[in-house]
């Protein structure tokens, strides 16, 4: 089974395919996802094929390549009339992720600016446009971990949520990139990686890429963080976000909320690891941030087995938003903001606007 280092989460293949890991299958099995048109990039992000937020944005900007590839040789009119409904298709596949909108506009701007040339020059900008972004993901979140690898001590135990390692990228992960980093530089950690569910994500997933790259791991179910806490046993949280306000209110993984209460009450940091594109400014407040809810199932049952009595409902948010005002430090590839405000995310976005 090949390590989460050997293969990139969402690759661009030569003859026109998307390749992408099926993490629905991790971690009994590890398969590679043979991707045609934009509709099957849509269905990989909806169900969750392909999932957090830097990856879900490069499967979007590839689904759009996918489908101007395949309109290449049509007149103008049915070019522009696919590639807008190929937009409007990724657009619906999820709600939170504000990196997904961020990558089917920046797509869909190069793809405007090439109009005048055809479509077959479009679609060659498009590519071109969505295999950049593979790299410049890889590079974001290489001095993301680099810069966040620092806040972390020398030794100790890290609590982490959800998946946001190699998995939830194109490659090298987020706040699990920042641990990553730290252990690469000679830091001894272990990592409390919260089962979180209802999906499971750190005990399917966070916990395979763990193993694969070397480092000490425990899962715990998600209400054990606080009694670790309580007995000094978790020297820092570090999460991840799918869409972060203009004030810093971060939206993750449900669950992510009450862990930022749990480290304040206990005096332990709690850190978010997120590039720019996960900067929402559009958004004053996290109050503005659309929660996705998710289908009853996947909370009333396990295994495909129902235990939750029939006839009883089920409330099944994917997200929820932690006040900026329980953020010790927010970790970007343009720097940290400590505490996150809202002068000091512009003043980052500002940064990297001059920077770009």
């Amino acid at each position: 089974m090949p390590a989460p280092k050997d293969t990139l989460t969402v690759d661009w293949r030569d003859d026109g395919v998307v390749l992408m890991i099926d993490q629905r299958r991790l971690p009994a099995e590890f398969c590679l996802l043979e991707l045609r048109t934009a509709a099957e990039v849509a269905e990989g992000i909806r169900t969750m094929a392909v999932r957090g937020a830097p990856a879900i944005g490069v499967a979007a900007a590839l689904g759009l390549a996918v489908a101007a590839g395949r309109l290449a040789n049509e007149p103008a009119e049915a070019f522009w009339a696919g590639l807008t409904a190929a937009r409007d298709l990724l657009a619906a596949s999820r709600p939170t992720a504000v990196n997904l909108f961020w990558a089917l506009e920046r797509v869909m701007a190069v793809a405007t600016a090439a109009r005048e040339q055809g479509p077959a020059a479009v679609a060659n900008a498009v590519l071109a446009e969505a295999r950049r972004m593979i790299d410049e993901d890889i590079a974001v979140n290489r001095r993301l971990g680099a810069l966040g690898a620092a806040l972390l001590p020398d030794e100790g135990n890290i609590l982490t949520h959800c998946n946001t390692g190699s998995l939830a990228t194109v490659y090298y992960g987020t706040a699990l990139g920042v641990i990553r980093s730290a252990v690469e530089s000679g830091k001894r950690l272990h990592v409390w990686v919260d089962e979180t569910r209802p999906r499971q994500q750190g005990l399917k997933l966070t916990a395979w890429e763990c193993r694969e790259l070397g480092i000490p791991a425990t899962v715990i179910a998600d209400g054990v963080a606080g009694s670790l806490m309580r007995a000094g046993r978790v020297d820092a949280v570090i999460v991840g976000a799918d869409r972060i306000a203009a004030n810093g209110d971060a939206a993750n993984k449900i669950g992510t909320y009450s862990l930022a209460v749990l480290a304040r009450a206990h005096d332990v940091p709690f850190y978010v690891a997120a590039p720019r594109s996960t900067i929402d400014a559009s958004l004053a407040e996290g109050g503005l941030i659309p929660i996705e809810e998710r289908a009853p199932e996947e909370v009333a049952h396990v295994g495909g087995i129902r235990l939750a009595p029939e006839g009883v409902d089920v409330y099944n948010p994917a997200f929820d938003v932690t006040p900026a005002e329980y953020v010790t430090a927010l970790i970007t590839e343009a720097g940290i903001a400590a505490p996150p405000t809202t002068a000091v995310l512009a003043e980052l976005l500002d940064m990297l606007k001059v920077a770009g």
